[in-house]
């Protein structure tokens, strides 16, 4: 609880609370949680799992019966932050829905595999830098915020596991859709440089290299370079005649 940084204000969005070892952790501490769960099995047996063993803040707790990757509104108070071990197979567009759904969030803190977590907290011109590192970088500042050991889970999965915190701050200027567009195309061929992977994108690879040029980027600079601002102000610019 104390990485997550929350404070008795916060409402919080849990998603796949599971048995809910989690929501009872979370409750005391914030003023709601709301948590999205797909199993119904599960979605149902939670707010009795919270009424026997935490009944005071029982009353804090909503429960969605969802899936969290095509949830269009969450019910009741507005969350202001996300904590959530996400199922790993769809963790990055879950964190990714999510943020863009709910601009409220403030911060998120969620637990995800540990090559995720290195790719989502990724630097420019590093190794792991890549699609999601840029687009989890428009919603805000990311950072790894711990490891996981397999051996505290049950049953024991045979990957480890990474904390990733992020601090969501005003997105770049310029179009998301637009962005991300560009990103998927740039990243769709890492070993090419930007001039020959954006061909498509622009129409050609003349026009690409003209648009990166009126960004300011060397047509010859490859994806995994780029920052976000960077994708931005490329995404911006107007296609040659």
């Amino acid at each position: 609880m104390r990485t997550a940084e929350l404070t008795p204000e916060d409402v919080v969005l849990e998603v796949g609370p599971g048995l809910g070892s989690l929501t009872l952790g979370l409750l005391p501490v914030a003023a709601h949680v709301t948590a999205v769960e797909i199993d119904p099995r599960l979605a149902a047996l939670l707010p009795r799992t919270v009424a026997e063993r935490a009944p005071e803040p029982a009353d804090r707790l909503t429960v969605v019966e969802a899936d969290a990757l095509r949830i269009r509104e969450v019910p009741g108070p507005a969350p202001t932050a996300l904590v959530a071990n996400l199922p790993y197979n769809v963790a990055v567009p879950v964190l990714l829905h999510l943020l863009e759904l709910l601009p409220t969030l403030r911060r998120a803190l969620v637990l995800v595999q540990a090559e995720v977590a290195e790719r989502l907290a990724a630097a420019p011109g590093s190794a792991a830098y890549g699609v999601p590192s840029v687009k989890a970088a428009w919603y805000g500042e990311v950072r790894r915020a711990g490891n996981v050991g397999r051996r505290v889970f049950w049953p024991e999965p045979n990957v480890d596991s990474g904390l990733v915190a992020l601090d969501r701050r005003p997105p770049p200027p310029g179009d998301r859709v637009a962005t991300f567009a560009v990103v998927d195309a740039a990243f769709a061929t890492r070993r090419k440089g930007l001039r020959a992977a954006l061909a498509r994108w622009a129409g050609s690879p003349a026009a690409a290299e003209a648009r990166l040029r009126a960004a300011g980027i060397d047509p010859t600079t490859r994806g995994e370079q780029l920052s976000v601002e960077d994708f931005a102000r490329l995404a911006a610019t107007e296609a040659p005649a």
